[in-house]
């Protein structure tokens, strides 16, 4: 099958629906707690899932110099993805911090 051997083409397909599955479960778990951040973290795995898919179609079509291009995307949705994965996980860390905080004594030793 192309330029992958089977066992490369089942990790590389397998990928992509076990991210598009974790997309999925990340939102219901957003709906399911009211936090919009997961949905935020949802939809902030997108560009990695289009980078996998240009890897894949890249692949399927033997490595074709016509497109070449999609190489180039795939680095740029790589970054971007990397970028607002970042940002959403800034988000949710950012949201469970506790907004009542109490200022720390220190403990006073008994001599």
């Amino acid at each position: 099958m192309h330029v992958l051997s089977i066992p490369t083409w089942i990790i590389h397909i397998s990928s992509v629906i076990e991210w598009i599955i974790a997309i999925w479960l990340i939102w219901t778990y957003g709906e399911l707690t009211r936090n919009r951040n997961w949905w935020a973290l949802s939809l902030a795995m997108l560009p990695a899932l289009v980078s996998a898919m240009c890897a894949c179609t890249w692949h399927y079509f033997d490595n074709a110099e016509s497109l070449e291009w999609l190489v180039t995307l795939q680095a740029t949705m790589t970054l971007v993805g990397n970028i607002t994965l970042w940002a959403a996980a800034f988000l949710i860390w950012r949201s469970t911090k506790s907004t009542n905080t109490v200022a720390l004594q220190p403990i006073k030793s008994k001599q």
